[in-house]
């Protein structure tokens, strides 16, 4: 397979994943992720690429091993410090992330990883990324993919700005505030891709990144239910009560069936 088709398979997968995400069922998406990152993976191997290329090679898992638990302990240190600052809390106060410990678990634990982290870093740091420096070069490859994961985020940040309670007021689609909150999204993930780029290049590894990935979003959901655990606020309504993280996105803009809910 030629680089040219496997790049433009590799962004018509992200384009069905990024719909599918948001209209298909949410019980699925646990299962989209890896089996789209599989597909993947093949697309990538198909079109020449090394397992070492891609991210995945035995040779440096160690390297990435280190480097990921190394910036995933920073992150929970800065989020534990944040949690205990009553000042900074009102960061992780999204209705979404008002969850009992069991739910919370689930989602950091189990649906982050499987629907989110897993399929994302395949895509855009291991797969996508490899193919962009083998023919236009290492810079290339990333200023590109990490602008592409700016814009995989353009149809989930809605979902933050209507539940988040640091944004007040209604959100209409062509808004100030929608436009504001889409762009400020934009930018922020696409620096977060250089840095998660950054990361799988300097070890080698996709793991380094995935570390990282993985410790922003799933200890970011940790630390938002033990925010509204240790000062609720307000009650919720039954609209907030329904809204829950997905999956299929990053920290603060995911929605995931809640199975313990009226258990937790």
């Amino acid at each position: 397979m030629s680089s040219a088709a496997a790049i433009a398979l590799v962004l018509l997968v992200l384009a069905g994943t990024n719909v599918w995400v948001h209209l298909g069922p949410a019980r699925a998406h646990l299962l989209t992720g890896p089996l789209a990152a599989v597909l993947l993976l093949s697309v990538g191997r198909a079109s020449g690429l090394t397992w070492q290329e891609l991210g995945l090679g035995p040779q440096t898992l160690l390297r990435g091993t280190q480097v990921g638990v190394a910036v995933a302990t920073a992150v929970a240190i800065g989020y534990a410090v944040a949690v205990a600052i009553p000042s900074l809390r009102g960061a992780f106060r999204d209705t979404r992330y008002r969850l009992g410990l069991r739910a919370a678990l689930y989602t950091a634990l189990v649906a982050i990883p499987l629907g989110t982290v897993l399929f994302e870093e395949v895509a855009f740091r291991s797969v996508l990324w490899a193919l962009l420096a083998r023919d236009f070069g290492v810079v290339a490859a990333t200023a590109v993919s990490a602008c592409l994961f700016g814009l995989w985020h353009i149809l989930p940040t809605l979902d933050l700005a209507r539940t988040h309670t640091s944004m007040p007021g209604p959100l209409t689609a062509g808004s100030r505030r929608a436009v504001v909150t889409v762009l400020a999204t934009v930018v922020f993930t696409t620096l977060a891709g250089v840095v998660f780029a950054e990361l799988r290049r300097r070890s080698g590894s996709l793991v380094a990144p995935i570390g990282l990935h993985w410790a922003t979003n799933g200890l970011g959901v940790l630390a938002a239910a033990r925010v509204w655990a240790i000062s609720p606020g307000p009650a919720a309504t039954p609209e907030d009560s329904a809204q829950v993280p997905s999956v299929s996105h990053p920290l603060w803009r995911r929605r995931v069936r809640r199975p313990w809910s009226s258990r937790s």
